[in-house]
């Protein structure tokens, strides 16, 4: 699929419009109950999102704008927890408040816990809504723990967020373990036994190729991007797309411009390595904050537009095939984002940019929600 020569904004045409409403849409990743935790005390009297939320780039008006029909809300919990005892207990509170969220807007949001679920949910006209949690750590090294964050609704775990675990190497951090441990391999397994997908964004090269190996299902980049496009370590290489498209599975592409956008990626790369270099050296925190801040003063990230996103979707389509892309925005997980994606109502305009570039209704249909529902339908198949 050739990349478009018009970077022109994109506008939306009845048409798309017609076709991105009739697809179900379904985003892989979004962020917003550590901001409801965080900017309005995890109450929704403080922070309603059934009103427009300027602070936010999610709040339910936007997202029926956008057209969104499934979300995956994160239950993200600070990865600096792990090995504190408080990585647990903060990530139940995080799926409470996800449930507390559904429970006040019934009318726009139900929990799903299958795919079933969500085509029955998106039918009756609400949001299917599920849990995705974003980090090994939460689990404290126990395997009944994960079996609870499963019955409790979770269905998908990403294996690290941005620190290497005791039993997993993060692609931000030192590797420890060459990849995987014993028990981060009995990790994936129990997953694949429950039925819960396994999400191997912000892990290490290795631990990707592990995850492939071992799992007996499809498996998911929940929030990623491509690598050869946009060169950062929470990108995909190609080489794993390969063994992605053979395994089934679906990159569900990452709009924060720092992952997306080429300059962004050297830019943020730039302000992370500050952090670990610093860390390394016994900084405190105050330091660390006011070094990255000097350095994003003066070394201010690109947005870059929408078309960056286009041509990750490009890529990975020409990779592994059309069929093994999805969307996962990271919405209220991400400080910039390129023009013309700037909220929740902006899915439309990737479905303008889809056609404009010649992918056919049903290949749209299915980046937008229809691939990531034939893995999650295999991924519950092959449970025991």
């Amino acid at each position: 699929m050739a990349v478009a020569d018009d970077r022109e904004p994109i506008v939306v045409t009845d048409e798309a419009r017609e076709l991105h409403n009739s697809c179900l849409l379904i985003d892989g990743h979004n962020d917003l109950p550590w901001e409801i935790r965080t900017k309005g005390s995890s109450d929704f009297s403080k922070l309603d999102i059934g009103r427009s939320q300027p602070r936010l780039q999610t709040d339910l008006p936007r997202a029926r704008e956008g057209g969104l029909k499934c979300q995956f809300w994160s239950v993200w919990v600070p990865a600096e927890l792990d090995g504190t005892g408080k990585a647990l207990a903060t990530t139940l509170e995080q799926i409470e408040l996800v449930k507390l969220m559904i429970d006040r807007y019934p009318e726009d949001l139900e929990q799903a816990k299958t795919a079933d679920d969500i085509e029955r949910i998106a039918a009756a006209g609400r949001i299917a809504s599920l849990i995705g949690v974003e980090g090994g750590h939460c689990i404290e090294e126990s395997l009944s723990t994960l079996r609870r964050l499963y019955e409790l609704g979770a269905r998908y775990m990403t294996l690290t967020h941005g620190n290497t675990l005791s039993w997993a190497d993060s692609g931000t951090d030192k590797a420890e373990h060459g990849g995987l441990t014993e028990f981060g391999k009995e990790v994936v397994r129990e997953m694949n036994r429950l039925g819960m997908m396994v999400d191997i964004s912000h892990v290490s090269v290795d631990v990707m190729h592990q995850a492939l190996d071992i799992s007996t299902a499809p498996v998911i980049f929940s929030h990623s991007s491509s690598r050869a496009v946009a060169d950062h370590p929470r990108n995909v290489p190609d080489d794993v797309l390969v063994r992605l498209k053979e395994k089934d599975g679906v990159v569900m592409v990452n709009f924060f411009s720092g992952f997306v956008v080429p300059a962004a990626a050297d830019n943020y790369a730039a302000t992370f390595q500050i952090r670990r270099d610093l860390e390394a050296e016994g900084a405190d925190q105050d330091t660390i904050d006011r070094r990255q801040n000097q350095y994003r003063a003066t070394h201010l990230m690109p947005k870059g537009t929408i078309h960056d996103l286009l041509d990750h979707i490009d890529h990975i389509a020409k990779v592994a095939g059309i069929e093994h892309v999805g969307i996962g925005s990271d919405y209220d997980g991400v400080s910039v984002l390129p023009e013309g994606l700037e909220d929740v109502a902006s899915y439309p305009r990737i479905t303008q940019g889809l056609l404009d570039r010649g992918y056919s209704p049903d290949e749209i249909r299915g980046v937008l929600g229809g691939n990531l529902l034939r893995v999650m339908r295999k991924v519950e198949a092959a449970k025991e």
